[in-house]
């Protein structure tokens, strides 16, 4: 059976005019490794609004039917790898997105729980990440805009046994000309090798692919 996985990230959005999650998420569909032999990888790129979430999530899911979700998406304010553990029940009624619209309720699903766990292996992406050599940590927030409100989404469609494996990695920003940069900072070279580590470990969380079970923790 060919396995598919799909790797998303988002345009740009305001305060943000260059999004590294979208060329990272292009780069890892296209990226070689032998663990990516028999295996479909799907890139999309997510205007960051709400509606598109809310119309082009479910759509995808359907028509690709992955057993992986890895979802990219940028923390301006970080310098390192987040590997987002949960999605809160939170929603910015201050930030508008790409197209304007400002949310109207505090929270995305009234009456649902505060928080909801990804479906994925937290730790194992974790340290594939770090043994890339790229600073990298675990979260357990993810904020209140659409990053937010898509690991909610996704964690909603895993939780209906849809997904094998979903999870949301924050990237921080990075310099475009890799000329005369700060040492500190990274690279989409970088945050590619880190990515890829990060799909390679959650492709081998989702085996067998399409089998009725957990992922392996």
């Amino acid at each position: 059976m060919t396995a598919t996985i799909l790797i998303t990230g988002f345009g740009p959005f305001p305060g943000a005019p260059f999004n590294p999650s979208e060329p990272l998420a292009l780069e890892l569909a296209r990226r070689r490794h032998p663990a990516f032999a028999g295996v479909r990888r799907v890139a999309h790129v997510f205007r960051v609004t709400y509606e598109a979430v809310d119309t082009e999530l479910p759509a995808l899911i359907a028509r690709e039917k992955p057993a992986a979700l890895v979802m990219f998406g940028l923390a301006a304010r970080t310098k390192h790898v987040r590997i987002e553990t949960r999605a809160r029940n939170v929603v910015t009624r201050i930030l508008p997105d790409a197209d304007g619209q400002i949310r109207t309720a505090a929270n995305i699903a009234p009456g649902a729980p505060v928080a909801l766990s990804l479906r994925a292996p937290a730790h194992r992406l974790l340290l594939a990440a770090l043994a890339s050599g790229v600073p990298a940590a675990l979260s357990h927030d993810a904020g209140r805009y659409i990053c937010n409100y898509l690991c909610w989404r996704a964690a909603e469609t895993a939780g209906a046994g849809t997904l094998r494996v979903a999870a949301f990695i924050h990237v921080p920003k990075v310099r475009r000309a890799q000329v005369q940069r700060p040492r500190a900072a990274l690279t989409l070279d970088d945050l590619a090798r880190a990515g890829e580590a990060i799909v390679r470990t959650a492709l081998a969380a989702a085996r067998p692919f399409g089998a009725d079970k957990p992922p392996i923790p």
